[in-house]
């Protein structure tokens, strides 16, 4: 691959290394979508590897290096505004992140609600994202009615949406199926521990900023109690579970 592409700030991108490679979820990983406050910083230091960044192609914002982060596609986001999917934005962002580090993943673009679509946008769409980001692994996104046996054999990891009430009906179905399970719109700290106890690596949410303090401190009790310990974080899931 030729490394020569400058950035606007005259920076020689060294594309397909990333501080990230390698990196390992000390836990649950919670990746609050489109935030990089002060606030969010701040728990990445206190919780190493618990947080990082989900990012849509809406809020692209440039990480640190020490910020493990992943890319939406944003067909949520679209969906739930009665918008068309931007594919513009999406390959904008795909840009953006190959003049950086690569994520830890990407979404492949997806059908909310619709297993055969989203499956035959898995097949244009991932070699799209493989010709532009070589070394970063795919997520495929699940949605109501998808089984296990129609995840693709190249999907490296399993990004569970669908409908709320299908997502944790069958969650332990996909984590005891597949390694790496990633769970979409986990918003309280009851999901949070829903999904720890089930066995996901890493989750997302756009509501912990949206809710004042009180959201904030629910975060950093979970960050807090879930880091205690294998027998102190039985004992608080099966008090609040």
């Amino acid at each position: 691959m030729n490394n020569s592409t400058q950035t606007k700030d005259g920076e020689q991108p060294v594309l397909g290394a990333s501080p990230c490679w390698g990196f390992c979820w000390n836990g649950l990983g919670v990746m609050p979508t489109n935030n990089s406050g002060m606030q969010i910083g701040y728990l990445c230091g206190k919780y190493p590897n618990r947080l990082g960044w989900l990012i849509s192609p809406d809020g692209w914002r440039k990480p640190p290096t020490w910020m493990p982060y992943s890319l939406d596609n944003g067909a949520f986001g679209a969906w739930l505004h009665k918008k068309e999917w931007d594919e513009g934005k999406f390959l904008q962002l795909l840009e953006r992140a190959r003049m950086h580090f690569p994520p830890l993943w990407v979404v492949v673009p997806d059908v909310v609600m619709d297993k055969d679509a989203t499956l035959a946008k898995w097949e244009c769409w991932s070699k799209v994202i493989k010709s532009l980001l070589p070394s970063t692994p795919l997520a495929f996104a699940v949605q109501d009615g998808i089984t296990k046996e129609d995840v693709p054999e190249n999907a490296e990891v399993v990004f569970i949406g669908g409908s709320t009430e299908w997502k944790w009906k069958h969650l332990r179905m996909w984590t005891a199926s597949f390694p790496r399970v990633h769970v979409a719109r986990v918003n309280s700290e009851r999901m949070l521990w829903m999904a720890d106890e089930a066995g996901a690596e890493s989750c997302d949410g756009t509501g912990w900023m949206r809710g004042g303090e009180e959201r904030i401190e629910e975060l950093e009790r979970y960050l807090r109690l879930s880091t205690g310990g294998d027998k102190r974080k039985q004992m608080i899931m099966e008090a609040i579970l």
